[in-house]
């Protein structure tokens, strides 16, 4: 199934508390629990201004499907095409 990588522009994220990601969290999580087992987050990386998440699903619209149901931004969709690692260059 592919991976995609997910940047979502939220000024100010980066200084949101706890307990409010945990609330962001779990729109994300009831919004996968309504698409079915074939969507599903990885993690993401809350930056400044940005959260990049990483997610599995069968395309590109089911992700663009989540942020619409959830009220998430999906400022850039990206499939990756492969991993690399330290263990890459061995």
């Amino acid at each position: 199934m592919p991976k995609y990588i997910i940047e979502r522009e939220i000024p100010g994220v980066g200084k949101l508390s706890a307990e409010q990601l945990k609330g962001i969290s779990q729109t994300s999580c009831g919004v996968l629990n309504k698409m079915g087992s074939q969507i599903q987050w990885l993690q993401s990386y809350v930056t400044g201004d940005k959260i990049y998440c990483v997610y599995i699903a069968p395309n590109k619209e089911m992700i663009l499907e989540h942020a619409k149901q959830g009220g998430f931004p999906a400022n850039v969709v990206s499939e990756v095409s492969t991993i690399i690692d330290p263990t890459t260059a061995e």
